[in-house]
């Protein structure tokens, strides 16, 4: 495991859970928006983290932490992530996976061992304008909509969430979206913070009014829509 982020106590990651966070490195999307440059494409091997020294904290602080959120850059570009979430399953923790849903053999495979009970997938926004906000030319969205899809009609439980940037989405993209992920249990719509280590340049966030158009077009399709973070 590559492991370059570590937050030792969250409220906020997991759902109705005190959880720690384990930010995995290295992304295979580029989304111009993302707020975790240094995980994606700066990978400093100096601020690697050991395995040992997360599971060993989580030893010690059984009874006290719920969960653990696995997130990223993309989790499930590392080989040897089974192994890692098997370990923290082995010690009781509940496990909550944040995804891109590219790889859905492997979000199938660990969610039909039992091994992962939240998923947080980002949907980065209509199928169409898929290859401009994940910054890859002639993206591909079948294996993300092939997530989607057994989520959807899976037993594991998930949400989906869409970041939104003034200059890549619109009330309409998200309709849209939310016409592809219709009957969805949970869908979040989190508007773009610029954290000062973002990938791309020039993006801006969404403002309220706009952000409320978005929920509002989404509501025939999604009974659960709302905004985070705001």
């Amino acid at each position: 495991m590559i492991i370059n982020g570590f937050q030792k106590m969250t409220l906020l990651d997991y759902p109705g859970k005190v959880a720690c966070t384990v930010f995995t490195a290295g992304c295979n999307f580029r989304c111009p928006f993302c707020h975790n440059a240094s995980l994606v494409t700066n990978i400093d091997k100096n601020m690697r983290i050991d395995e040992e020294e997360i599971l060993s904290y989580l030893k010690k602080r059984k009874g006290m932490l719920d969960g653990v959120c696995v997130t990223g850059g993309e989790p499930l570009l590392q080989p040897d992530i089974e192994d890692f979430i098997r370990k923290i399953k082995e010690m009781g923790y509940a496990v909550k996976l944040d995804t891109n849903g590219s790889f859905p053999e492997k979000l199938r495979d660990l969610c039909q061992k039992g091994l992962v009970d939240y998923v947080a997938m980002d949907v980065k926004n209509c199928m169409e304008k898929y290859p401009a906000t994940v910054g890859i030319e002639n993206f591909d969205t079948a294996a993300v909509e092939e997530s989607i899809a057994f989520l959807m009609n899976g037993d594991t439980e998930y949400e989906f969430r869409t970041t939104v940037a003034k200059e890549l989405h619109t009330a309409d993209d998200i309709a849209v979206l939310c016409d592809k992920i219709s009957g969805a249990k949970k869908y979040f719509i989190q508007n773009f913070v610029d954290s000062g280590d973002i990938l791309g340049e020039n993006l801006s966030p969404q403002t309220r009014e706009n952000l409320d158009k978005m929920k509002n077009s989404g509501k025939k399709h999604i009974q659960n829509i709302e905004l985070r973070g705001i």
